[in-house]
């Protein structure tokens, strides 16, 4: 299910994967000739001109007869080698493309999720859905999708010649198939929440990784390293578990199939060898369904793989989907506002919780004139955050109305509300590329001097300038910590941001040397 709401949810790959379908069933048929090809040439040399190659051409020399085979056999393989090209080529593209797509979609569709969401949810959760889940889906589209193609498509084309040479032997060889059938589809129901296990293991694997390189300092800082590499290695060892336990059920599906294609070749080679010696079967056409026997039953070893990445795919896309379905609880406003705002800012009524925790401010009425500064003073958890979260839509209050200017937030699209907030934040974040690009994170169109302006009014203009680059010195990895810009402020002409305090003017959007992102400097005020 998971699976076929990617065939309706990607419309515009289906022209190359119909494309892709057409190569590979092109490919099949060509590779399925040459052990036709192979039965004529027996026939040629054991009956002469009374082959069946002879009679079909026209031609009484062997020799003749097997120089047409050798011909056709070139054309085949010229038809073989490119649609194999093709198909490979069409196949990962649409693989590529569905990953990219899934991968931008889902980003996108995190990014707009309210930042309660993420907050509730283990660090590195997300990341392992955007990036390991669909890597694994990609994997399926490029390697396992094909093979299973290619395998219905052997089955078909193989059953054919069966069918025409002698439905006794089709029966006998196809014996194994059923129980092939019977046995997959019990194995995927108990592969299922196997591999549902494994995903959900990596993705804790990947969240206890990540918190703890990002909190290297505190580990440090409280000598935590061996009691937390402790913790990796259970973690590590609860996701190794989960994949051996799903690689033992998977590889128990290996020797049911080899012992059912034993029976169907067996089958097959008593058989027919019995039918060609009694006169009622051709040596070449037996010779061709040996071949074929092989043909058959011995790609279907590669069915337990395949089921493999059949179940990693299935469950990687199931996980993926769940974070698409994340109801977006903020959505942005559709009004815009004509021009900058004073800076009215008000809380009516406001009542707001975490999740389903009780409510952190209740029922409370505040406003906060244009053009003063207000500070709020507090014990932790008594709402500070909470009041600038309020006014930037990080969440919604549950009963009440956050208004700016008098107009409520909610009704404003992100630039008018956002655009005009300039937020500094506690802890600091640094994007990948120079610290030009990060100051100037929050108005991409700044000029080289607006940016030394911030950097100058933040107190970091002496310290970038020493460094060798200075502002256009890079950052290796987004998320990195920057000396340059910790613990200082940032502000434009006409808009003060200062940590602890914040102003309360709210003006034109600027970039914050402590994260620069487009926040708020949100309007301060005193607690009632």
């Amino acid at each position: 299910m998971a699976l076929r709401a990617l065939w309706f949810r990607y419309q515009r790959h289906r022209p190359r994967l119909v494309g892709a379908v057409v190569a590979s069933t092109v490919n099949k048929i060509a590779d399925v000739v040459p052990e036709l090809l192979i039965g004529a040439a027996v026939d040629v040399v054991v009956r002469g001109d009374g082959s069946f190659v002879g009679q079909l051409l026209g031609v009484e020399s062997r020799y003749a007869q097997l120089a047409w085979l050798a011909l056709i056999n070139v054309v085949v393989w010229i038809v073989e080698s490119a649609s194999e090209y093709v198909a490979d080529v069409l196949w990962r593209s649409v693989a590529q493309g569905v990953e990219h797509d899934l991968r931008v979609e889902a980003y996108d569709h995190a990014q707009h999720l309210d930042l309660g969401w993420h907050e509730s949810r283990a660090s590195g959760t997300t990341l392992a859905t955007l990036n390991d889940d669909v890597n694994q889906l990609e994997r399926f589209l490029d390697i396992g999708a094909p093979r299973i193609l290619q395998t219905i498509l052997n089955v078909l084309l193989v059953g054919i010649v069966f069918a025409i040479a002698s439905w006794q032997l089709l029966l006998m060889a196809f014996l194994p198939i059923p129980v092939i059938i019977v046995g997959s589809l019990w194995f995927q129901k108990r592969l299922e929440p196997l591999y549902a296990g494994v995903r959900q293991a990596v993705a804790e694997l990947s969240g206890a990784l990540s918190a703890n390189l990002a909190g290297i300092a505190t580990i440090k800082a409280f000598t935590a390293e061996g009691r937390e590499q402790d913790r990796i290695a259970a973690v590590s060892e609860a996701y190794r578990q989960a994949n051996i336990t799903a690689i033992r059920s998977s590889a128990a599906f290996v020797p049911l199939v080899r012992m059912a294609i034993l029976a169907g070749f067996t089958c097959t080679l008593l058989f027919g060898g019995w039918a060609t010696l009694n006169g009622t079967l051709e040596v070449g056409l037996y010779s061709v369904l040996v071949f074929m026997t092989q043909r058959l039953l011995w790609p279907l070893t590669d069915v337990a793989q395949v089921l493999d990445l059949y179940q990693r795919g299935r469950a990687s896309t199931a996980r993926i989907l769940r974070l698409l379905d994340e109801p977006v609880t903020v959505p942005a406003g559709d009004v815009s506002l004509p021009g900058r705002p004073s800076g009215r800012i008000e809380l009516r009524g406001v009542s707001t919780g975490y999740g389903d925790q009780p409510h952190v401010l209740h029922d409370l009425d505040l406003v906060v004139p244009a053009g003063q500064t207000h500070a709020i003073v507090g014990p932790t958890g008594a709402g500070k955050s909470t009041l600038l979260r309020l006014i930037l839509r990080f969440d919604d209050p549950r009963t009440g109305q956050v208004l700016l200017d008098g107009r409520d937030v909610r009704e404003l699209d992100w630039d008018s509300l956002r655009g005009c907030l300039g937020y500094v934040a506690q802890d600091i974040f640094v994007f990948a590329g120079t610290i030009a690009d990060n100051i100037a994170y929050g108005r991409p169109e700044a000029t080289r001097e607006q940016i030394r302006e911030a950097a100058r009014a933040a107190a970091a203009l002496d310290f970038i300038e020493e460094l060798p680059d200075g502002l256009d010195t890079g950052s290796e990895s987004a998320g990195s910590h920057c000396p340059a810009v910790s613990g200082s402020g940032s502000r434009w002409p006409g808009h003060s941001c200062e940590s602890p305090r914040c102003s309360c003017s709210t003006r034109r959007r600027a970039p914050s040397t402590t994260r620069p992102r487009p926040r708020s400097s949100a309007p301060c005020a005193k607690r009632p």
